[in-house]
């Protein structure tokens, strides 16, 4: 079975991580939000891409989610002693993937390129493509002003109140190739549980990306981001709550009208009336919950069509 998934965050890496350990499944490919990445301290940060990239290899932090296990903070601590911007936090070990991949931007290779590379580097089966090579940039309005996302995410912590997004760049990025034809190919497409506003939203913005999952011939399923009506973390529902929206399942599954054919959502929450809909448990601790709530998506993705 070819599975397509469109990914971002925490979330989005714990779900691929399950889809990557489902025997249903024998090509995986996740097309990764890049409306985080931005330039910090001179190198190039790539912060979705490396939580898929860590996750799938098993270097992710347990108890985060992101960064890698192990980790030590040598740099951020020389760093801060001479004053210099320490909200952003970067672990000795994570530097080096930082370092390498500017640098190989710089000679001229792709972020596509010097993605694929790293996760044959470390052994990862799946291809994790990034949304676009373009530059694309989350910016969100917010009673302190625009913001750029890391600046709103990292430094200040979710606290501003948004009242609009842009993806500054979008209108003339170009997918990465093998993103469409991912999409046109796949046998199941899955809209990874992240933020639908600050993580599926910057892939989506991308033009072709939407269109192709309009004219896939696979089922397209969206795992509700919502556990009892909140957020497992993050600032969906604060977001949601600022620009007016239900956090509901039928405010998801309305967000995504026209792109899916059906919402995966947890059993502690009401299904939309609008799509059609399965629950399960969606909560993802352990692997095997992981693996629980990949398989139920591929349930769900062949009996629709069936």
């Amino acid at each position: 079975m070819k599975v397509t998934v469109l990914s971002g965050g925490v979330g989005g890496a714990k779900f691929v991580l399950g889809l990557q350990h489902c025997e249903e499944v024998d090509q995986l490919t996740a097309i990764v939000n890049t409306g985080d990445d931005f330039r910090h301290l001179g190198m190039h940060i790539s912060p979705d891409i490396d939580t898929l990239l860590y996750t799938l290899s098993g270097q992710a932090n347990a108890t985060q989610g992101w960064g890698r296990e192990g980790e030590s903070w040598n740099f951020m601590a020389a760093l801060k002693a001479l004053g210099g911007p320490d909200w952003f936090n970067l672990g000795d070990g994570d530097l080096a993937l930082h370092v390498l991949r500017t640098q190989r931007i710089e000679q001229g290779h792709s972020l596509s390129v010097v993605t694929a590379d790293l996760a044959k580097a470390w052994g990862i089966g799946a291809s994790v493509l990034p949304m676009s090579d373009d530059t694309v940039a989350t910016w969100l309005e917010t009673d302190e002003g625009a913001l750029p996302f890391q600046s709103y995410f990292v430094e200040r912590q979710c606290r501003p109140i948004t009242s609009a997004i842009r993806f500054e760049g979008a209108v003339d990025a170009r997918p990465a190739p093998g993103v469409l034809q991912s999409l046109a190919d796949a046998d199941a497409v899955f809209i990874a549980p992240s933020n639908p506003w600050l993580s599926v939203d910057p892939v989506l913005a991308v033009p072709g990306i939407a269109d192709a999952l309009r004219e896939t011939s696979a089922p397209v399923i969206a795992i509700s981001p919502l556990v009892g009506g909140k957020a497992v973390k993050g600032p969906t529902t604060k977001l949601m709550a600022e620009l007016g929206i239900n956090a509901d399942n039928e405010a998801i599954a309305g967000h995504y009208a026209g792109l899916i054919s059906g919402l995966l959502h947890d059993s502690a929450d009401a299904p939309p009336l609008s799509t059609p809909a399965r629950s399960t448990a969606t909560l993802m601790t352990s692997l095997d919950d992981k693996v629980r709530v990949a398989r139920a998506a591929i349930v769900f993705a062949e009996a629709l069509k069936a």
